[in-house]
């Protein structure tokens, strides 16, 4: 399955300018309790703070601005909520229209916030699969443009200016821990690392409910795995081509996380960094406790990917034990 195209520094750097007018660079924060916790340096970027209070903003900017340019009148995306928050922001902030097709029951904080951005949510299916089958027949019958999040290399290179501002931003990193989904934010922030600050570690988290990118990672295979977890942000039953050749290519490792570890270190952060994410983007808190022994003494980053969490699952997170 290997792309013959894949995302390089020279790509997400030109992202990063492009996106660079509607979204400033998001902050990077020392955690001192972490870091006592941890025994370890442990420091934050915070996706959770741009306006759509997730890192998926940045794949779709980049990926929009580069349809304008084509005339193409609107776009079409599918997602469990993010990315599509992400697409219907960009639309309205370029002049455009988007249709994005979620799986029902569709997260409802994403769903209204999709809407509330201009964008028209489709709920289809009973995962992100056979909506992402709809999304793009429609698509063709309509003639717009698909922002594809799992295959184009603009959405990858967009996600990836994360890396390139973290690498940019701090000096002598040894281990990025990245949370998992279809892999173009762990395929995006590796490319930027590794050209970057090439003796730093990069390792991803998924959810145990969701394992498929993670399994075709380890067997250099093709895995497609059921999707059973609460974190909506971490789940791909099919993997996505692009993406398994940039993690198979240069990506260090990469770990699962229950349920019960990902609302734990949801909860974790709140605590002790002051900070509310969706579980999705506690999993590099998560791996990161499983594996305290790999990180201590270490300069570790947590990429904090999305803050969109409904109350009934908040109220869950308040419910289980903190990690630390």
């Amino acid at each position: 399955m290997a792309h013959n195209q894949l995302p390089d520094l020279n790509g997400i750097t030109r992202a990063a300018d492009a996106i660079r007018p509607y979204l400033a660079p998001t902050p990077l924060l020392r955690s001192e309790l972490l870091s006592r916790a941890l025994e370890a340096d442990i420091w934050l970027k915070y996706e959770t703070m741009t306006p759509i209070a997730s890192f998926k903003i940045r794949g779709a900017l980049n990926a929009v601005i580069n349809v304008q340019q084509s005339g193409t009148e609107g776009v079409v995306t599918s997602s469990t909520g993010n990315h599509g928050q992400g697409v219907a922001y960009a639309a309205r902030e370029l002049g455009m229209s988007a249709d994005i097709f979620l799986p029902n029951p569709a997260n409802q904080v994403k769903a209204q916030m999709i809407e509330a951005f201009g964008g028209r949510v489709h709920e289809i299916g009973d995962d992100f699969d056979i909506a992402k089958a709809a999304s793009m027949e429609f698509t063709d019958q309509h003639g717009y443009h698909f922002v594809n999040d799992g295959e184009a290399i603009d959405v990858m290179e967009g996600a990836g200016t994360i890396g390139l501002e973290i690498a940019q931003q701090l000096e002598a990193i040894d281990l990025l821990l990245i949370p998992l989904g279809g892999g173009n934010l762990s395929g995006g922030c590796v490319t930027a690392m590794k050209a970057l600050q090439p003796e730093a570690q990069v390792i991803s988290v998924q959810a145990k409910g969701s394992p498929a990118v993670t399994e075709s990672f380890h067997t250099r295979a093709v895995v497609e795995r059921p999707i059973d977890t609460i974190a909506d942000g971490l789940v791909t039953r099919v993997p996505p081509g692009l993406a398994l050749s940039v993690l198979w290519k240069l990506l260090d490792d990469a770990w699962l996380a229950s349920d019960q570890e990902l609302l734990a270190a949801t909860h974790s952060l709140m605590a002790s960094a002051h900070v509310l994410v969706e579980p999705a983007g506690a999993a590099a808190l998560a791996g990161a406790c499983q594996h305290r022994e790999l990180i201590k003494g270490k300069r570790v980053v947590f990429i904090l990917t999305g803050a969109n969490i409904s109350s009934e699952l908040f109220q869950r997170v308040l419910a289980t034990p903190p990690l630390i």
